[in-house]
């Protein structure tokens, strides 16, 4: 009885000191990679700046200077980086940053073993970007030794905001004398972009004159309604007149149409508006 507890006081003392020497032997870190980056954004706007922090480090592991170092980022197989974006800036080089084929560069000298640098690449998207994603790789390279290329982070350019232009159309019909059909277009803005360059064109079926325009330009049977520029939520209205006539007898259609704006139009299906009326001699007109 007094040996087996002899042995199971050993044995637990055996296992307690291995949890201690396990708990308190040191931790090795993780070696560094030969190139690393950050980003400050990953998803940007066409002539939105956004900067990419690089560091590398000589990884060779005998300890050998690599000569002549370069800080390299790239896009991926669809989209280079130097299409997308445009070098402004960059610090902590040894001279100016640059670019070569389809990477830009950044000189850091020579680079003994186990030494890190950084470096900051300001960027500027281009305005004629397009929408998309790519990958942005990175390197260390020398004049004697180059490193793997690596994967950075996905870089987004999302689609520009389109906005939703509308157009409706009201009719009031004057009977009299001087018989004619007064209308006001009204254009809004359903957003979330501002939309400018919207043109609307006002036709009629019948070659009835189109006169009397606040905001319109154009005639006797065509009329171009512009609005320069529209924010979202925005409306605006215009203003023109039929003329009728003595001899104008049956039915007569006018149309509006959203003809151009930009950015895209979200919504075609509210783009255009009509209003038929009659007249039922050349004195009575209804709609």
């Amino acid at each position: 009885m007094q040996r087996r507890w002899r042995r199971t006081t050993i044995l637990s003392s055996l296992a307690a000191a291995a949890t201690l020497f396990c708990a308190s032997a040191p931790v090795a870190n993780a070696a560094p990679p030969s190139s690393a980056v950050d980003v400050s954004a990953t998803t940007v706007q066409p002539g939105q700046e956004f900067t990419v922090t690089q560091t590398v480090t000589n990884t060779i592991s005998d300890g050998s200077t690599v000569t002549s170092t370069k800080a390299a980022i790239y896009g991926d197989s669809t989209r280079a980086i130097t299409d997308v974006a445009d070098l402004v800036s960059c610090t902590g080089t040894t001279a100016a940053c640059g670019q070569l084929g389809s990477s830009y560069r950044a000189p850091l000298g020579d680079l003994a073993g186990g030494e890190t640098r950084t470096v900051v690449f300001t960027l500027r998207v281009k305005d004629t970007a397009a929408p998309g994603q790519f990958t942005l790789r990175h390197q260390l390279l020398g004049e004697n030794y180059a490193f793997d290329i690596l994967d950075g982070p996905v870089i987004t350019i999302p689609a520009p905001p389109n906005a939703d232009v509308a157009v409706s159309l009201a009719a009031t019909p004057r009977s009299g004398l001087a018989a004619r059909v007064d209308y006001t277009l009204t254009v809004t803005n359903s957003g979330p972009a501002t939309a400018t360059g919207i043109r609307v064109v006002a036709t009629n079926t019948r070659a009835l004159r189109m006169s009397g325009a606040t905001g319109c330009t154009g005639g006797p049977n065509t009329l171009n309604c512009d609005v320069a520029s529209l924010a979202p939520g925005g409306t605006a209205t215009a203003k023109f007149t039929a003329e009728v006539g003595l001899l104008a007898i049956g039915s007569f259609t006018t149309s509006v149409q959203r003809q151009q704006s930009s950015p895209d139009d979200s919504n075609p299906a509210n783009d255009s508006a009509s209003k038929t009326c009659s007249a039922l001699t050349g004195l009575i007109v209804k709609c």
